[in-house]
């Protein structure tokens, strides 16, 4: 008989936080968030000094695996450089095509926070400034004439397939998407 260990509060908290900021968005109440966790008010404040703290903490167990999933997408689609960006739209293609989409948590959060200090914004400015590379680096290796302008370019169609996905999915912003990115590897190559 196998017996599998509970995760300790500060695991369930990133847990909950992490499913429910997603459905709900980072406005998601703390009291919804104890409950989901199963855990006191305070273990918010020891573990994360409190919601703001778990809210960045969360963005930022996100973007890490959001962008190891970039890389094995682009990994899995071989060495070409046009293969793995045009693999990367046709990833987020799918995912917005899902019936349980809910839009890019972080274009969300940033939307949600208002206050311009809140810990969540700097996480997410990092994770469009790792992305960003990304993107640069494969337009460099394609030989792309201006590789940050287009990793530029190839973000911005990003987050508008996120939130097309989000928001108007019979828009097809998946097939829109992949036609714009194209457009944007052919611009540069001579």
């Amino acid at each position: 008989m196998s017996t599998s260990v509970k995760p300790g509060p500060r695991e369930r908290l990133l847990l909950a936080a992490q499913e429910l900021t997603y459905r709900q968005g980072v406005g998601v109440g703390v009291d919804a968030l104890l409950k989901e966790a199963g855990v006191a008010r305070r273990s918010l404040y020891e573990h994360f000094g409190g919601k703001d703290g778990l809210i960045a903490e969360v963005l930022r167990r996100s973007t890490a695996e959001d962008v190891e999933r970039y890389r094995a997408t682009m990994d899995a689609a071989g060495e070409d450089p046009r293969a793995r960006l045009l693999a990367v739209v046709d990833r987020l293609g799918r995912i917005a095509a899902d019936p349980d989409f809910h839009g890019c948590r972080y274009l969300a959060a940033d939307l949600a926070l208002t206050d311009p200090e809140h810990p969540g914004h700097e996480v997410t400015r990092e994770y469009r400034r790792t992305l960003r590379g990304l993107f640069a680096d494969e337009f460099t290796a394609l030989g792309h004439a201006r590789p940050d302008f287009a990793a530029d370019q190839l973000l911005i169609l990003v987050d508008g397939l996120l939130a097309a996905g989000a928001t108007r999915p019979a828009a097809e912003p998946a097939t829109a998407a992949r036609a714009l990115a194209e457009h944007v590897i052919a611009a540069g190559l001579a």
